[in-house]
């Protein structure tokens, strides 16, 4: 799990975290900080970017991850404390997983942990082909959705779904009209696992749903496998007893071995990483600029405010000295003029301090005009308004 969080102070916002997680875990903190990482400012956000890219994955560029951070971003438009900030990293995050797997090789072979899950299972087979055994998978969520690709890609057109229900089964079955897919329900597990040489764990379930005394009570699987009966167990957590490996008849493979996938294709997967992280750092500097374009709206609100207070201010001395002989046209005339020669002095100062985001020169000359303006019209904010900035923070966290 990972929590992203923009916060006025550092330590504040590490410690209000800490004691959020703590409290709804149940977990004492000292208990829970070995176990925690921090990253802030370029850091976090090199890491969402290589998260999002899919370097940061069990299986180097993965499609699934990008689609969570996609999620995020479209749960965020209605969570009020996303934030412009938050909204505009997880914006650059996603065209940074884009643009890596167009523009690098880091997509190709196996992408998913399903598709590893394939591939190693292809691997194991004494033959190197799927027609030689009979397949079962458990679940019928998005993992298996992706296995069923997956394993049809390979050849294997013939298989059993184990699910709690049927309606699943059955889109998958309309969806995938070239495999030959039998439903069965959660009951008939046992006697599914008994007559398959591959079984692929996908489930939802927070429970061992296969020990080694149930496949100690099956008969052996066919000569055509090998005699071994091998479980692949992408279940997060673990749905298939990992002792199962200890029998002669069978082998349990887990997330972890798919590492031996990975490394099959170690080498290109590491050259299109290093061509990643030179998108990656393209994409960095691209929300830096616009992360630092943003110091300049407090700086214009203040420009503003502050021209608006003398121009007031003076045309109230005007229309005092003045009296009250004015018409009613006359000082509507005396105030559009006064608010003419405003917007005209603060034109120039307006411009200076406005930038395209994606322009790191263009920021740079910005920042360094923004910090002129305010010396010269004294616009650092004072202790009043940093108070009401954050009483008003303060407000919009507790609604």
């Amino acid at each position: 799990m990972e929590v992203y969080v923009v916060g006025m102070s550092y330590h504040r916002g590490v410690r209000e975290v800490e004691e959020w997680m703590s409290k709804q875990s149940g977990i004492p903190l000292d208990e829970l900080r070995p176990y925690l990482f921090l990253l802030r400012d370029r850091d976090a956000v090199n890491h969402v970017l290589q998260v999002s890219a899919g370097l940061d994955s069990l299986v180097m560029g993965e499609g699934q991850i990008l689609a969570q951070v996609k999620s995020v971003f479209q749960v965020g438009q209605d969570a009020p404390g996303f934030g412009r900030t938050l909204n505009g990293l997880f914006k650059q995050a996603i065209q940074a997983g884009k643009r890596v797997r167009a523009e690098t090789g880091i997509a190709k072979g196996a992408v998913s942990v399903s598709s590893a899950a394939a591939e190693l299972a292809q691997m194991k087979l004494p033959s190197k082909r799927f027609s030689d055994a009979k397949v079962c998978i458990i679940g019928a969520g998005t993992m298996s959705r992706l296995l069923v690709k997956h394993l049809v890609s390979k050849g294997c057109t013939d298989m059993t779904i184990v699910n709690r229900s049927y309606p699943r089964v059955e889109e998958l079955q309309a969806d995938f009209p070239d495999a030959n897919i039998t439903a069965k329900l959660s009951p008939d597990l046992m006697e599914c696992v008994e007559a398959s040489d591959v079984i692929f764990a996908a489930s939802s379930s927070e429970d061992i749903l296969i020990s080694k005394a149930d496949v100690e009570k099956m008969a052996a699987p066919s000569d055509a496998v090998g005699g071994v009966r091998r479980f692949f167990d992408i279940s997060v957590p673990r749905n298939i007893a990992r002792d199962i490996t200890e029998l002669e008849a069978g082998h349990c493979y887990n997330v972890d071995d798919l590492k031996e996938v990975v490394d099959a294709n170690k080498e290109a997967r590491m050259e299109a990483a290093r061509e990643a992280m030179g998108v990656l750092e393209e994409e960095r500097q691209a929300f830096e600029a616009w992360h630092e374009s943003l110091a300049s709206v407090p700086v214009i609100k203040r420009l503003r405010a502050k021209a608006e207070q003398i121009r007031s201010s003076e045309l109230e001395k005007a229309m005092s000295k003045l009296g009250d002989g004015l018409t009613k046209k006359q000082r509507k005339t005396l105030e559009e003029m006064s608010r003419a020669i405003c917007n005209k002095l603060t034109h120039g100062p307006m411009q200076a301090l406005r930038a395209d985001g994606t322009d790191l020169e263009a920021i740079e000359e910005m920042l360094q005009s923004m910090r002129t303006i305010e010396k010269i019209y004294g616009l650092q904010p004072n202790m009043e308004e940093i108070a009401a900035e954050k009483a008003a923070q303060k407000r919009a966290k507790q609604a």
